[in-house]
């Protein structure tokens, strides 16, 4: 096993004392380096608070170090005090580069005149290949005799792509395979696996609703007559949806950062034509594409700089222009065509449409359907109108049944605890619109409180459409009528099943439960 060693030092917006950037980039090189099979030996990186061009000798400043397998500030104080302590590392480092233990070397602006001399010289002897960033630190290196393999810049480049470079370098000199890891350090993945089984429509869409609500907000406010030029804004917004589902999407599927948004934002303006369903193909081609060529980049040595301009400009121009010329009017006449069908449904018969919708929507939630189906269309609905039929079932069918049982459970609980249970779930449902799941302990726990869900669901999916309502979840219950197309119709529709899920769990807790009957007839046996 190879053994390498960090060093370096940073200043202005990289740093923050005792905080996460410093290690954010020296954790991402850790993550590349194990991914290749290489053991980081030791670290000597300086952070100040000031750009080290004009940081003075009083700036605060840290050293960051290696100790128990982890990244950590070795010591906080002055950059004075912090270079006296950096040396005596530095002396530390290049004994082990002697002594045979160090194999290469990653620097990053580092010093090649004081805190780092003696870790250079000591590497320039054994002639360790180097690899680094900052131009005048790698370009000393290289006149005072380093074997420097690889030298970039910082240009648009991140800590992920930065580290992935560095180590992608010492494994071609070593012809040691590496697979770059992507991704959070949670699920951290290689890049030879399936780029699709990032693929998460679920994951977009929710990650997109608050651009949407942005856009029924915007849309609400534009109905007050001295508010009427905010239609504009309201028309400006449903262009921007398909680019902010384009960046969702590319930034899920490439899991490389700003890269990957540089990619995404690309890919969606050039998708704006295709809709919501343009946007999220876009992304995910672009997505793919930025994996892809970042990959090939790095494995034709190019700079880094360059590479992420490769990687992230060309991926989001190739896909834009795909979903541009190809995909976009067709992905546009399928979001119609989704949208077309929910209408004729809900014009053939309103009324049953909702009561099917309603009753339908607690299997969809419990099965995992909702968020895989339903939601899209919500989402699809919106686009065009800024609020949804689907959505208002949404908010009547599952928020409001889920909060007037969570209100029962409040005032006459079956057992003493569950008040304490069902007060959050009262409070976050009529508060934010959401967090239906709070009612599945007492519905799966009474079959009585279960059909009294899907009774009064189904009741205010009726009510949305005889009120003809279009509206949306997701928002606090006291604005979503404000959402709508007909206030007083929403808040109706909202009301009802609201009240009838109430009563309806509050005559459930009354009657005595198997285990109190159980108990009441083993006390009878007893006596």
């Amino acid at each position: 096993m190879k053994n390498i060693v960090i060093i370096g030092s940073s200043g202005g917006n990289l740093f923050n004392l005792g905080g996460a950037k410093p290690v954010q980039l020296l954790e991402e090189i850790l993550k590349q380096a194990h991914a290749a099979g290489l053991n980081v030996k030791n670290i000597q990186f300086i952070a100040a608070k000031e750009s080290m061009d004009t940081a003075k000798s009083n700036t605060d400043a840290a050293i960051y170090g290696y100790k128990e397998n982890a990244v950590l500030p070795l010591f906080e104080a002055s950059l004075k005090e912090v270079n006296h302590e950096a040396a005596k590392l530095d002396q530390m480092i290049a004994d082990s580069i002697r002594n045979g233990e160090v194999d290469g070397i990653i620097a990053m602006s580092a010093d090649t005149k004081a805190v780092n001399k003696e870790t250079l010289t000591a590497a320039i002897e054994r002639k360790l290949p180097i690899v680094g960033t900052g131009g005048t630190s790698m370009a000393a290196m290289t006149s005072m005799g380093a074997n420097v393999i690889s030298s970039s810049g910082t240009t648009g480049s991140t800590s992920r792509t930065r580290a992935i470079s560095f180590i992608s370098s010492l494994c071609k000199h070593w012809n040691i395979k590496f697979n770059p890891i992507i991704g959070s350090y949670e699920k951290a993945q290689p890049t030879n696996t399936a780029t699709w089984k990032n693929i998460n429509i679920r994951g977009i869409m929710v990650s997109s609703l608050p651009g949407f609500i942005a856009m029924a907000l915007i849309l609400a406010v534009s109905q007050i007559p001295a508010l009427k030029g905010l239609t504009d804004i309201f028309d400006l917004m449903i262009n921007a949806l398909p680019v902010m589902l384009a960046v969702i999407a590319a930034k899920q599927v490439s899991e490389l950062d700003e890269v990957s948004i540089i990619a995404g934002v690309i890919a969606g303006v050039l998708s704006v034509q295709g809709g919501i369903i343009g946007g999220i193909i876009g992304g995910i081609a672009a997505g793919i594409l930025v994996q892809f060529f970042f990959r090939k980049c790095i494995e034709w040595k190019f700079p880094i700089t360059t590479v992420n301009i490769v990687s992230g400009g060309l991926s989001g121009l190739i896909a834009g222009l795909i979903v541009y010329y190809l995909i976009g009017p067709v992905a546009l006449q399928a979001g119609n065509l989704i949208k077309e069908i929910i209408e004729q449904t809900v014009a053939f018969n309103p009324i049953l449409a909702g009561v099917l919708a309603g009753v339908l929507i607690w299997p969809a939630i419990l099965g995992g359907v909702y968020h895989a189906a339903i939601l899209p269309i919500v989402l699809l609905e919106m686009e065009k109108t800024g609020n949804s039929f689907l959505g208002a079932v949404d908010m009547v069918g599952l928020v409001m049944v889920a909060a007037g049982i969570n209100l029962a459970n409040i005032i006459a609980p079956r057992d003493r605890g569950e008040s304490a249970v069902a007060a959050p779930g009262f409070l976050i449902n009529m508060g934010f619109g959401t967090f239906v799941e709070s009612a599945y302990p007492f519905m799966f726990s009474n079959k009585i409180v279960f059909g009294g869900a899907l009774v009064s669901a189904g009741l205010g999916g009726a009510l949305v459409g005889l009120f003809n309502v279009r509206g949306t979840a997701y928002v606090p219950s006291f604005t979503a009528p404000f959402l709508s197309n007909n206030i007083t119709g929403f808040i109706i529709a909202m009301a009802v099943p609201l009240i009838v899920a109430f009563l309806i769990t509050l005559a459930a807790n009354k009657l005595p439960s198997k285990q109190k009957a159980a108990k009441k007839s083993e006390d009878k046996v007893a006596v």
